[in-house]
């Protein structure tokens, strides 16, 4: 039995805003048919179109999932978008008193939900767009695929619900969003993208704390191939090769073509499905920052 506060079983007995609005403004519709939680939100706007004027819920799921969608409805009402657009699941889980975290994932799923009914009045982040000529949503960043397939999570929402709260175990991801709670095949992945996003912040801690050996060096285009290279094998010997050592993996500098840089994956790093990941996000930004931005990065 769940350690439920009495504000949540308040909200569970006795759910605020229950029902559908025929002409609602917006819907915002999120779940999934295989974990067995969805939910429904439906906004609607007074006059000036700036505030919502009501809102209202279909939910199917546990007792937090009721909750966290009654307790939604009652603190985005009287509220300008803008104002909405700014909650977070973390402030649906306060408002509450607070949730177990095996069951935080409830109040990711009204967060979304209301993401996705502001999306469609164009307020706060935008779905990705579609590129022309191609079928399917346009994803630059690659962010968009299926890590994990039990409960269809993407990569960028690990990325982001582990950013906004913190997280750094692939527990507690699967706490909050349900990713690697299923067969467990995408738990290495997981690990991998935690590790990835973690060491990015700290790479820009450090770049904003102090001048990186880029800032203080020649100017883009000013290094000689011999400086070049020199830098390459100086950066990757002393801080991208520690890095990857310390996580059972490593790399060897191949080749240098131009402004290609050819290396080789090796430990924990080599065959990796994550590896372009690390590759590109990390060796080849590393690199960009201390030696020249133009840089490519290829796995030989």
């Amino acid at each position: 039995m769940w350690n439920y506060t009495k504000k949540v079983m308040d909200h569970f007995l006795h759910p605020r805003n229950v029902g559908e609005i025929p002409d609602a403004d917006a819907v915002g519709e999120v779940g999934n048919i295989v974990c067995g939680d969805a939910m429904k939100l439906f906004l609607k706007l007074d006059e000036s179109g700036t505030r919502i004027a009501d809102a209202r819920f279909q939910t199917f799921g546990c007792a937090s999932a009721i909750a966290s969608a009654s307790a939604l409805t009652e603190m985005i009402k009287g509220k300008t978008l803008e104002e909405a657009a700014r909650i977070t699941n973390q402030d649906i889980a306060d408002f509450l008193g607070e949730l177990p975290e095996e069951k935080m994932h409830c109040s990711v799923m009204g967060m979304e939900a209301l993401q996705a009914a502001l999306h469609e009045m164009n307020v706060g982040p935008k779905p990705a767009e579609s590129e022309p000529g191609a079928g399917g949503a346009y994803d630059p960043d690659g962010l968009d695929r299926t890590v994990c397939y039990c409960f269809s999570v993407t990569e960028r929402t690990i990325r982001d619900v582990a950013r906004a709260n913190d997280l750094h175990e692939v527990d507690e991801v699967t706490h909050y969003c349900k990713a690697g709670g299923g067969c467990g095949g995408c738990r290495d992945d997981i690990a991998e993208i935690l590790a990835d996003l973690w060491k990015q912040d700290e790479t820009q801690d450090k770049a904003a704390e102090a001048p990186t050996e880029a800032a203080t060096g020649p100017e883009t285009g000013t290094l000689t191939n011999l400086e070049k290279m020199m830098r390459i094998q100086s950066a990757i010997n002393d801080e991208i090769r520690p890095a990857l050592q310390a996580d059972g993996g490593d790399l060897e500098l191949v080749d240098i073509v131009g402004d290609r840089v050819l290396v080789r994956l090796k430990g924990s790093c080599a065959g990796c499905p994550s590896a372009h990941i690390t590759l590109k996000r990390w060796v080849e930004a590393r690199l960009r920052e201390l030696v020249l931005p133009e840089l490519n990065v290829e796995e030989a």
